[in-house]
């Protein structure tokens, strides 16, 4: 059974950093891209971040750029999301998946976990 298994959100003050954290099971994990998504109540879920099987390259939307780092750890099957100066606009909950331009199907499947959620507020 694919799982993805994140945490690490919170409430942050503008301007603070949180560093997300995503564990992934059910797959060889080291054969596959990983992305960062985040949603907001009433939006689409949207791609924010991805990394590539190896953990170069990587890629952001433009609004992240310079403050999101995307890494991960091919021995712990986790993903992760650093995430510094962090704005309203960062709000959302943050979710992981396989993929790098969508997430993956698994058997036809697409695996989605519960998220964590991030407020940026003061």
């Amino acid at each position: 059974q694919v799982q993805f298994v994140e945490s690490g959100g919170g409430l942050v003050q503008p301007g603070g950093s949180l560093r997300l954290s995503c564990a992934a099971s059910g797959f060889t994990f080291s054969g596959y891209d990983m992305s960062w998504y985040r949603q907001t109540p009433g939006k689409e879920r949207e791609l924010v971040a991805a990394i590539s099987s190896s953990g170069i390259p990587t890629k952001y939307i433009d609004s992240v750029k310079g403050r999101f780092t995307i890494y991960r750890d091919n021995s712990k099957n986790t993903v992760y999301l650093q995430m510094n100066s962090l704005n309203a606009e960062d709000t959302a909950v943050y979710y992981c998946n396989a993929g790098w331009y969508a997430a993956r199907t698994f058997g036809n499947i697409q695996y989605w976990g519960n998220g964590t959620a991030v407020t940026v507020s003061f």
